[in-house]
């Protein structure tokens, strides 16, 4: 039963997940947070952590962290298959489709209108991992429950992506030591 609920809920994902991974999240988050509680929110944070710092996309690694967590090795394969198969298909019927007509201003048009919704969609995640990250895994937001340190070294990876060259897997790795140096140091 559980490979059936894990094959069907990354079809969903795979097949929902229009604009690339980021826009992937709130559909991960639902089906695995909600729908199916495999992961707590802090666990969701974490796996979206883990699954940038791996090569791949997101919503595939998460599928194979969340098989793995679930059912083994058997449990990956049949999410992560569960995962690409969607977009194995669309791709393939879109590739065709689209040499075909590309130049049609009504696909033109199908195309700038979801720009916008992905967009959101990102959004959306993003938002739910910085109050997850600021605020704990309840979403309750206040001055008082505001950790801190998880702020500071937000500010500061921000800045150093955006001010200079710095590899973004760099960055992260920073981050990773300042938050443990923090720990070590301060109990923050």
């Amino acid at each position: 039963m559980i490979y059936l609920q894990l094959f069907l809920s990354f079809l969903q994902i795979g097949l929902f997940s229009f604009g690339g991974g980021y826009a992937a999240m709130p559909l991960i988050q639902e089906q695995v947070t909600q729908v199916h509680p495999w992961l707590s929110m802090a666990e969701f944070t974490d796996l979206i952590t883990i699954s940038q710092m791996t090569p791949g996309p997101i919503a595939v690694n998460g599928a194979t962290f969340i098989g793995i967590k679930m059912a083994g090795i058997p449990g990956a394969l049949v999410a992560t298959f569960g995962c690409i198969l969607p977009s194995c298909v669309i791709v393939m019927v879109i590739a065709k489709l689209y040499l075909k007509y590309r130049n049609m201003s009504i696909l033109q048009g199908v195309l700038n209108t979801l720009r916008p919704a992905v967009v959101a969609m990102i959004a959306s995640a993003g938002i739910s991992i910085l109050i997850s990250a600021f605020w704990g895994s309840d979403g309750v937001i206040s001055l008082s429950g505001t950790q801190w340190s998880m702020v500071a070294i937000f500010i500061g990876a921000l800045v150093l992506l955006q001010k200079t060259n710095l590899n973004p897997i760099l960055v992260m790795a920073l981050a990773g030591v300042a938050k443990t140096v923090l720990h070590l140091a301060f109990g923050l």
